[in-house]
């Protein structure tokens, strides 16, 4: 009894292990690395007052470029604007804080509470 064997599948398949093999690596390696800087990078963050119809409300920059604008009290039911500029600005600023603290730039009641925000 003769048994034919298919080498072509497995000299393929073995090319295939051979060449992903060696690009992965290189490639993790680069992605690790773009990681790494772009978490390192530290934006020039900063908060600004800004005059509503209602009150106030504040944005933050990086650099120059404003990634949140905030006109209104986060959290409570109501559309309401903060009714002084330094409650906007002490909502901006623990903002900032948390995004520099790699945490999420929601507020919460309690910081409303701790920061004797007027609702």
């Amino acid at each position: 009894m003769m048994m034919i064997i298919n080498t072509y599948k497995k000299f393929f398949w073995a090319k295939i292990q051979k060449s992903c093999f060696s690009f992965f690596p290189k490639a993790i390696t680069i992605v690790f690395i773009t990681l790494i800087v772009a978490c390192n990078k530290k934006g020039n963050l900063h908060v600004e007052s800004i005059k509503t119809a209602s009150g106030w409300g504040y944005t933050i920059a990086n650099d120059e470029k404003i990634i949140i604008r905030q006109t209104i009290i986060p959290v409570i039911s109501n559309t309401k604007s903060f009714e002084t500029e330094k409650d906007a600005l002490k909502i901006g600023n623990l903002v900032v804080e948390k995004l520099n603290a790699n945490l999420s730039p929601t507020v919460t009641k309690k910081d409303l509470i701790l920061l004797d925000i007027k609702i």
